[in-house]
């Protein structure tokens, strides 16, 4: 698609619309690792019993999701805002397919640990008022990951396979998730204060 100033965004190689097409777009090392690595720790953590892996599970995951929304708002968005729109939407092909499946697995795979870990250790009680705390945190993340940010990031896909991307839409929606993104880090930072409360 060309835009005023005659910068284009190309749409990728292949049949438009297709998963392959997807795939490629996201390298399927990049989906496979994004996907098997958290999940089969998870899935060992649980198997094992281990309270110190699960915990390490959390942990790990939470920061990596946690740090990558953060990045995202406070450091990718203001240098995307910057850029020309045909620009910005060169960098959203190229990152928004890693994210749809980074993010969702990080997010999923940190939330299951936490809860198990509470369950685990018999702290999973709307009597407590950090619990409550953390469960109503965790609902706005979800809502706002899995309602707004996933179906954000398909939306972009679909223009990204098309035959002639929107740049404008991309940019607008790519743009939406950066700062949803930064939004997102604030408050896996509040959830990170109410745990360190839970302790003491």
């Amino acid at each position: 698609m060309s835009l005023a100033n005659g910068a284009k965004i190309e749409p990728p190689a292949g049949r438009p619309g297709t998963v392959a097409t997807i795939v490629r777009l996201a390298n399927p090392t990049f989906i496979a690792l994004a996907v098997l690595l958290p999940n089969a720790a998870l899935g060992v953590a649980l198997a094992l019993g281990s309270l110190v892996l699960l915990n390490y599970v959390h942990i790990m995951t939470g920061a990596l999701w946690t740090g990558i929304d953060l990045f995202m708002g406070f450091v990718v968005g203001p240098v995307l805002g910057t850029m020309e729109p045909a620009r910005r939407a060169e960098v959203f092909k190229r990152l928004i397919p890693k994210m749809t499946f980074l993010m969702p697995m990080l997010s999923g795979v940190t939330i299951l640990a936490g809860v198990h870990l509470a369950q685990r250790l018999g702290m999973l009680t709307l009597a407590d008022p950090w619990i409550v705390a953390a469960l109503a945190i965790t609902a706005v993340l979800v809502v706002q990951g899995f309602g707004v940010l996933l179906p954000n990031e398909i939306r972009i896909f679909k223009q990204l396979v098309s035959p002639a991307p929107d740049v404008a839409r991309i940019v607008t929606l790519g743009m939406q998730n950066a700062r949803l993104a930064g939004i997102q880090g604030l408050l896996q930072l509040a959830i990170i204060f109410v745990m360190a409360n839970l302790r003491f």
